[in-house]
């Protein structure tokens, strides 16, 4: 089958991609801005990329145009297609019918943490022998790729990455929808993706089209400390369900005791297994307790599950160090959610105790670019020493949402501006920790180069 990809580029498309080709698929696709690293990984499997979206795309005559939710109404191809009656379907439903069918598929659902814990989940499986397939919004370091096959006997594990974001412009239920899991992680639920969804209640509605999918026989691993995945659960719910992460003990519910890189996991108050790891902050200890839940659902030993998370090498782009200059460490994190970038910053001072922090951030992410959160990020950063906001592309105004910062905040209009203002104030011995869900313009090497110069 010859599969024409529109939208490639990105993580979800990309990974289905790379999922088409090892199934043995011709697979071809394009993007707007056909871009490394994910056209250079495509490339390497043998995929033919184009730039933009031509209409004359129409007569390579794929047997099925797979449409990502990039792709809108007045597109050129998008027209062609429609005008011409050529066969089409949305990435998620592609993947449903094609990769996940017949699968033991287990989604790892939330609004934070989904691709940290996806990765941890596939690792433990992986190291209990399970052979299992993924697709995960990220690059895994224990594997170094964001999607593979795994066995495709029956009922072998797939796991997944599950978006809440929407579909298809034809089809605006969240991608979850499709994925039809016998195991489901329910990580966390705030308001996100304001561009989609109205509020939090809205979302709520889809996490509970996913809770309906889950058969009896399937379990649903819920963090006990959200209000809004109790109201998920309390509109109806057909399946077991194993809640973790309660703060004092609660029978059948997963807990932890310890720090966050050595804890003991206990069920009520019986010790079940122990973790030590590297990864830093209480949220990857919550992530820890639900990928053991899922695992087990699957068979595999809390004990054993425990054992490979020693070894988890965590997700790119995850508070990853990316280089040290003049006596400063540069870090980069996807973080674009208040929540996030708090947690973030978080993880990061537990791990430098009381040395200087400068955070810099950009609110790129189309909820925050909409100003929905800008409220929350005096918050969100007061753990930091120095933020640094690039503001560049906003409609709102970053300074006056920083103002309760005081001086401890400064609004840059450029790239450029952000890097003279950050080597300005940076010391060594500071950490310089970059929050973004985009490129960020390559601010961690132009802030490298800078302190280079300077030292």
């Amino acid at each position: 089958m010859h599969l024409h990809i529109l939208g490639i580029c990105g993580t979800f498309m990309g990974g289905l991609a790379a999922l088409a080709r090892e199934a043995g698929h011709r697979v071809t696709g394009c993007d707007a801005n056909v871009y490394p690293p994910m056209s250079d990984q495509l490339r390497a499997l043998g995929i033919e990329l184009i730039e933009g979206y031509g209409a004359e795309q129409l007569a390579l005559k794929p047997d099925m145009f797979v449409i990502g939710n990039v792709v809108t109404r007045g597109n050129p191809l998008m027209e062609a297609i429609l005008d011409a009656g050529a066969p089409y379907t949305s990435g998620p439903q592609w993947l449903a019918e094609n990769v996940l069918q017949g699968r033991h598929v287990l989604a790892v659902a939330g609004t934070h943490g989904k691709t940290t814990t996806t990765s941890m989940l596939a690792w433990v499986l992986d190291q209990a022998g399970l052979q299992p397939g993924f697709l995960v919004g990220g690059v895994p370091q224990n594997f170094g790729l964001s999607a593979r096959l795994g066995s495709t006997a029956p009922g072998a594990p797939f796991v997944i990455e599950a978006d809440e974001y929407d579909t298809a412009f034809f089809d605006k239920r969240s991608k979850f929808v499709h994925y039809r899991p016998r195991t489901a992680i329910l990580n966390n639920l705030e308001f996100d993706h304001a561009d989609i969804f109205a509020d939090l209640a809205a979302i709520e509605t889809q996490f509970h089209h996913l809770v309906r999918t889950v058969p009896a026989q399937g379990r649903l691993v819920v963090n006990a400390r959200e209000d809004a995945l109790q109201r998920v659960l309390e509109r109806g719910c057909w399946s077991a369900v194993q809640r973790f992460g309660a703060r004092k003990e609660e029978p059948g519910t997963l807990r932890a005791r310890g720090e966050p890189q050595s804890f003991d996991v206990l069920r009520g108050s019986m010790k079940i297994a122990h973790v030590e790891w590297p990864l830093l902050g209480e949220h990857n200890q919550l992530n820890a307790l639900a990928t053991i839940a899922a695992a087990e659902h699957v068979g595999v030993a809390p004990e054993a599950a425990a054992s490979a998370l020693g070894s988890f090498q965590n997700v790119r782009r995850r508070l990853e160090l990316r280089g040290e200059a003049g006596g400063v460490q540069v870090y980069d994190d996807f973080a674009h959610h208040p929540t996030a970038i708090r947690t973030t910053i978080n993880g990061l001072r537990r791990k430098v105790g009381l040395d200087r922090i400068l955070a810099v951030f950009e609110p790129r992410s189309n909820t925050m670019k909409l100003g929905s959160m800008k409220a929350q990020l005096p918050w969100a950063l007061e753990e930091a020493d120095l933020a640094f906001c690039h503001s560049g592309g906003l409609g709102w105004d970053a300074a006056e949402a920083l103002a309760p910062m005081g001086e401890q905040a400064v609004v840059c209009p450029t790239i450029e501006a952000t890097v003279k203002a950050v080597v300005a104030a940076v010391k060594p011995g500071d950490h310089v920790l970059c929050m973004s869900n985009g490129g960020f313009g390559g601010v961690h090497e132009k802030l490298l180069a800078a302190l280079a110069v300077r030292a």
